[in-house]
């Protein structure tokens, strides 16, 4: 590549590490694709490949975001990540909210802790963040903790309907082991499961709150940092976490 590196000050690995993390969500053979197009354009232009060229490829060539909506995926993947973070559950490997379906993050989870009902409740508190984030900040909340299966509110509904009827944490028959394939029939058909399940959901989010107030100056940091840079490695992440806390 090109020695466009050393003008924005970045080293041959941070650059590879940037465009790991703006690689997020994409499968092998989409970056595959994207590199072996950046080097046919750069060949017919007769020029060098640079971090643009690649970049611009793993985009897809995607139009950039809106000034309100990179401000609020900046807001909603710092507040994972700090909460992530705060409630030590591992490390922060990347984040980006220049993904195809918008903001992703990649985190790693301790394995030395017990399998407790206040592992799952951090569990929670990480899911809820990304919501509580914007609340906090922006006193709204968008539609992107949830509509889908693999959807923060998904996920997290999931865990709390574990905790009530499969994992020996619930407030009614603990000892009872009842499996349930389809979340939303099982919440629609029993109202006071559904109450506790959505008390459990509240509890986390008011608790992601607390967090992120409490790191109010990593998050602030990290806000910014993400906004300006729309991707940053782990390390980039973990600097501004550990630095202001």
């Amino acid at each position: 590549m090109s020695g466009e590196n050393g003008r924005n000050g970045m080293t041959a690995e941070q650059v590879l590490r940037r465009l790991a993390t703006r690689a997020m969500g994409l499968t092998g053979a989409d970056v595959e694709r994207a590199v072996r197009e950046a080097r046919l354009k750069t060949r017919r232009e007769k020029r060098p490949m640079t971090y643009a060229d690649i970049e611009a490829g793993i985009r897809g060539h995607r139009p950039p975001l809106s000034y309100d909506v990179r401000w609020r995926l900046a807001i909603h993947e710092s507040g994972h990540a700090v909460v992530h973070h705060a409630l030590r559950l591992g490390a922060v490997l990347g984040l980006t909210i220049d993904a195809r379906d918008g903001g992703q993050n990649t985190i790693t989870f301790g394995n030395g802790g017990p399998d407790t009902a206040e592992w799952y409740e951090r569990l929670l508190a990480l899911l809820m963040a990304g919501r509580a984030a914007e609340l906090i900040v922006l006193k709204t909340a968008s539609a992107g903790s949830g509509g889908a299966e693999h959807s923060d509110l998904a996920r997290a509904t999931r865990i709390a309907i574990d905790m009530e009827q499969a994992l020996g944490f619930g407030a009614r028959y603990p000892l009872l082991y009842l499996d349930h394939r389809d979340p939303t029939a099982i919440l629609s058909r029993d109202d006071d499961l559904a109450k506790r399940v959505h008390r459990r959901l509240e509890f986390a989010q008011a608790r992601a709150t607390e967090v992120i107030l409490e790191n109010r100056t990593a998050f602030d940091r990290l806000v910014r940092a993400l906004f300006d840079a729309q991707a940053l490695d782990g390390d980039a992440v973990m600097d501004i976490l550990t630095s202001s806390s």
